[in-house]
């Protein structure tokens, strides 16, 4: 392989979202820089942060009955049941719930945890606390996604944080998607929650880093246990 292959493949495609930012953020460091030097190579080095934040790299999604994927990179922040958004209509018993927090370093493209018909989009105004809190599913700007898959209902929320001002979601009600494949994008920093039926054992535990597209959070069709499963950090 020669070197020119090497550095095309290691290359990461961005976002078509990402495009107006990294524009902006150029020019402005051509216009400053021209006048302050310094400010020159601080602009270039933020533009480059612009362009790693909208990265859109490949993924390998499994594909397999019941199985739910991650539908974001990031760190597991919490686990365990809670009462999905009354906007989701899922009911108002709690369900499942695994969080997922993306920092500013993470990829913010979001991807559908299971393939199905999209019964439901609804988006609800909030305020901008700190996603990592619980009472950010509740308080925070969000936008949840209902997925049919057979006779199951999975929701998935797009959560607003601190640095988070802008939530986009690429898909409509009645549409067809399928695992792994990009329904949104969060800028710049924020959090995604899964809801599961309530009987729901997730694979995944807190602290445990996720690939949106590819770590399996759980297998609907496996017997469901009662305890969580063991793990420890190496």
């Amino acid at each position: 392989m020669s070197i020119v292959d090497s550095v095309t493949k290691a290359m990461v495609p961005i976002h078509r979202e990402g495009w107006p930012f990294i524009a902006i953020s150029l020019v402005a460091t051509l216009v400053v820089g021209w006048f302050i030097d310094p400010l020159f190579w601080i602009g270039l080095l933020l533009t480059g942060w612009i362009c790693y934040f909208f990265r859109d790299p490949k993924r390998v999604t499994p594909v397999g009955e019941g199985l739910v994927i991650s539908p974001a990179d990031g760190v597991v922040s919490l686990l365990g049941h809670a009462l999905p958004p009354a906007e989701l209509e899922l009911g108002t018993e709690p369900l499942m719930r695994v969080s997922i927090f993306m920092n500013v370093f993470n990829c913010h493209v979001n991807r559908a945890p299971v393939g199905g018909s999209i019964s439901r989009v609804a988006y609800r105004a909030g305020k901008f606390l700190n996603a990592e809190l619980d009472k950010a599913s509740d308080d925070n700007e969000r936008n949840g996604l209902v997925i049919e898959m057979g006779g199951t209902r999975i929701g998935v929320v797009q959560i607003a944080g601190l640095v988070a001002r802008r939530i986009v979601c690429f898909v409509r009600e009645g549409e067809s998607i399928s695992a792994g494949e990009r329904f949104g994008l969060i800028r710049f920093g924020s959090r995604l929650d899964v809801y599961f039926p309530s009987d729901t054992q997730p694979k995944v535990s807190i602290g445990q880093t996720m690939i949106a597209g590819e770590t399996v959070l759980a297998d609907l069709t496996q017997p469901q246990a009662p305890a969580q499963p063991l793990t420890r950090v190496s």
